[in-house]
């Protein structure tokens, strides 16, 4: 036991650091590419982050050799997108909260594309409530549907790419970590690429050493997968979020998250829709509505604060996570495996 819980607070420490590394490197990525900030965030960051576990869901639906297997990577990408919802925006919001003194912010604003966040809400919406409707149903040509789901993360890059936005401010950028100087766009590629590679390794060593805590404490094995690995594999999203808050960079940091919903309402979606049924039962279900919920929450916070998100609303946020938990430890097992 004292190996795994080394081993876990060993790769939660690898994460982090080899997140700096990644968000370093794809700031100067982004800026050789001449990309504005949003971008950088909802494309570039959003992209490399959601890798590990969209390797996790595509490994078990597509190679699941059983139902119980396939319904993994059913229940991975339902639960990144409400952890990401819940867990992602609170941890932000109080970070920037908890750090108001060192970023010598005069209150609790947020400096945010307010409009564009929450036009980002709704187009994660209305590909969610059909992420989620289809789960309801059974028909011969749902797999087909899957490419629509591609052709809609395609559309939304090139909209994010083709924004406008000017590049992030060169003041702010710091030295590239391998290459100090004016690196190319290849010592920045190679920075990433690395960064990557430590992220996705200490990411897998993570979840094994969590599931491995949960089996010590006595907790089910479902409520291990649908509770704590979500929020496991979605770590290095939240923790590139508290590297950019704590340099001031909270555009950054909420475009990562935005970016990383919209890679996470489409891409495992479409491999679910290819290679399973795409049936839910009824904990995937309340993940669902509980999801949608915290993104309408969102909506509304950005939507009617264009001029000043504060901080703390975006905190509270995260406490709609403890839905699902009471969700869980409370409902009978009759509702929770129910399947539609």
């Amino acid at each position: 036991m004292l190996l795994t819980i080394a081993l876990f607070l060993g790769s939660a420490a690898a994460i982090y650091f080899a997140c700096e590394y990644f968000v370093n490197s794809v700031e100067w990525f982004g800026k050789r590419l001449n990309l504005g900030a949003t971008a950088v965030g909802t494309v570039l960051a959003a992209f490399g982050t959601a890798l590990p576990e969209s390797a996790v869901t595509f490994t078990a639906v597509a190679f699941g050799q059983t139902a119980q297997q396939k319904d993994i990577g059913v229940g991975a990408a339902m639960g990144g997108p409400l952890v990401l919802a819940t867990v992602a925006y609170g941890v932000v919001g109080l970070a920037l909260w908890l750090n108001k003194r060192k970023l010598r912010r005069a209150d609790h604003g947020v400096d945010v594309d307010a409009a564009g966040l929450a036009r980002d809400q709704l187009s994660f919406l209305a590909i969610f409530v059909v992420k989620v409707a289809l789960g309801l149903v059974a028909f011969t040509i749902k797999p087909w549907l899957g490419l629509l789901f591609l052709a809609a993360y395609a559309l939304y890059v090139w909209r994010e790419i083709n924004s406008g936005e000017s590049s992030a401010e060169e003041d702010d950028l710091e030295p590239l970590k391998i290459r100090p100087g004016n690196p190319s766009l290849a010592w920045a590629g190679l920075q990433a690429g690395l960064a990557l590679g430590v992220i996705a390794f200490a990411s897998h060593l993570f979840v094994g050493q969590l599931e491995a805590i949960g089996h010590f404490a006595g907790l089910s094995p479902h409520i291990v997968a649908l509770l704590l690995s979500p929020v496991a594999t979605e770590l290095p999203e939240i923790m590139n979020a508290i590297i950019w808050v704590r340099q001031g960079k909270e555009r950054l940091a909420l475009a990562n998250i935005s970016g990383a919903m919209m890679i996470q309402a489409t891409i495992p979606s479409a491999l679910g829709l290819f290679f399973t049924p795409w049936r839910f039962d009824g904990t995937l279900l309340v993940s669902g509505l509980i999801t949608g919920l915290a993104i309408i929450v969102l909506w509304s916070v950005f939507r009617l604060n264009k001029a000043k998100v504060d901080s703390r609303w975006l905190a509270a946020i995260g406490l709609l996570y403890g839905l699902f938990v009471a969700w869980m430890v409370f409902a009978p097992e009759a509702l929770r495996t129910f399947q539609f």
